[in-house]
Formats: C-alpha cells, sequence, structure tokens
C-alpha cells in the first residue's frame, strides 16, 4: 500500500507541476501539441538552423510539435496550415496525427526496412537539417539505457552522414549521465562545430539536454 500511496503523491505532484507549467500554457495558447516545440524554438533561434525552402527530417516525431514548429518556420508568415515553402519528412514508432504538408512514416528507426522507407522518401535530395527527439523507453538501469539512447544517437548520426548536406546540421536529445562524454566526442569527431544546448522549457530537474553538430567533417 506505501508503493501506490507514494505513485499517487508522485502523479499528483507531477500533474501540479504540468498544468501550472509555463510552457504548457503557451502550447495551448499557441496550438501545439506538447511544450516540447519550445525546446526546438530555443535551439533554432540561437544557431540559426531552420530556414524557409530547406529538406529536414524529422525523427521521433510524435505527437508533432517539433513538426508544427517546422512547418511554421516554413511557412509565409508562420502559418500553421497552407502554403509550405520547403519539404518535412517525419518519422515516429508511434503513430501521429497529420501535420499539414509533413510527409509521416510510421515504423522503428532501428529496422532496417523503415530506415529504407525513409531513405527512399528524402531520394537523392540532402537534407538541411535533421532533428532527433528519439529516446528509448527507460528501464532505471543506468548502463542499459545509457547504451539503447547511445544507439539511436547513432543511427541518427549514421543516418545524417548519408543524406545530410555537408555544411548540414544535426540535433539529437540525450541525457546527463552514463556515456554522455562518449556521445559528445563522437560528435566532435564528425562534425566541425558541436554545441550542447539545454533549453529553459526543458524541466531543470530532467537531465535531458540536446546535442548539436555542425558541418560535417571529411
Amino acid at each position: 500500500m506505501k508503493v501506490k500511496t507514494k505513485s499517487k503523491k508522485v502523479n499528483k505532484a507531477w500533474l501540479n507541476d504540468h498544468v501550472n507549467d509555463p510552457y504548457v500554457k503557451m502550447a495551448q495558447r499557441d496550438g501545439y501539441r506538447a511544450r516540447a516545440a519550445y525546446k526546438l524554438k530555443e535551439i533554432d533561434e540561437a544557431l540559426g538552423l531552420i530556414k524557409p525552402g530547406q529538406l529536414v527530417v524529422d525523427l521521433g516525431s510524435a505527437p508533432g510539435a517539433w513538426s508544427q514548429y517546422l512547418r511554421r518556420r516554413m511557412a509565409p508568415e508562420g502559418a500553421a496550415t497552407g502554403e509550405l515553402n520547403g519539404t518535412l519528412i517525419a518519422l515516429d514508432i508511434l503513430p501521429m496525427e497529420p501535420v499539414d504538408g509533413v510527409t509521416f512514416l510510421q515504423g522503428d528507426f532501428r529496422e532496417d526496412e523503415v530506415l529504407a522507407r525513409l531513405r527512399e522518401t528524402v531520394g537523392d535530395r540532402q537534407a538541411d537539417v535533421v532533428v532527433s527527439d528519439m529516446a528509448p523507453n527507460l528501464s532505471g538501469i543506468e548502463t542499459a539505457d545509457a547504451a539503447r539512447i547511445a544507439h539511436l544517437i547513432e543511427l541518427a548520426l549514421e543516418f545524417s552522414q548519408s543524406h545530410l548536406k555537408p555544411e548540414g546540421a544535426l540535433v539529437v536529445k540525450l541525457f546527463h549521465g552514463s556515456g554522455y562524454s562518449q556521445l559528445v566526442k563522437l560528435f566532435k569527431d564528425h562534425f566541425r562545430v558541436v554545441k550542447p544546448i539545454k533549453p529553459k522549457a526543458s524541466r531543470s530537474r530532467s537531465s535531458e539536454t540536446f546535442l548539436v553538430g555542425i558541418g560535417l567533417k571529411g
């Protein structure tokens, strides 16, 4: 019974934080499906990554907040629907409600068949930006979780090496803890510019952070 009580307290605390979260309120006001939109917005505003006319790939896109932000950045006057100047391709293992103008593929990025579908959709074009909000289901076992996180980031990096413009950018989500420094080194081995960013929209108690690589080496 004690476990249940503790669980209820945790859920109540989370719900209270969520309801009073300024970014949740902003998302509701601005028509975003999740507060995560503001994480990408902060990264983009800091580094000037997203521009009209680009090809952008959004990995781990559900529920669609990043795709919503991206399409507004590529639309005349930031419209949420209608004309789009650029190409947006999104992929997630979960279903995603359509975002106007975004091509969505459902499947597991770790599977060869799904990766082949994504490559086929991108075609012979090169992406300007690849963004990844992918994260595995965490088990609480630090070494196992670190390995799962690293695997997704390595796959996103491999995809970017094949499909990113030489001056393009890759944005990935990762977590401070086991394996973090190795992933930063991996990025430094492959990109000319590497920027770790902890957006204000990331909850302060979360170990979540983002890593941006700009300009592929070699």
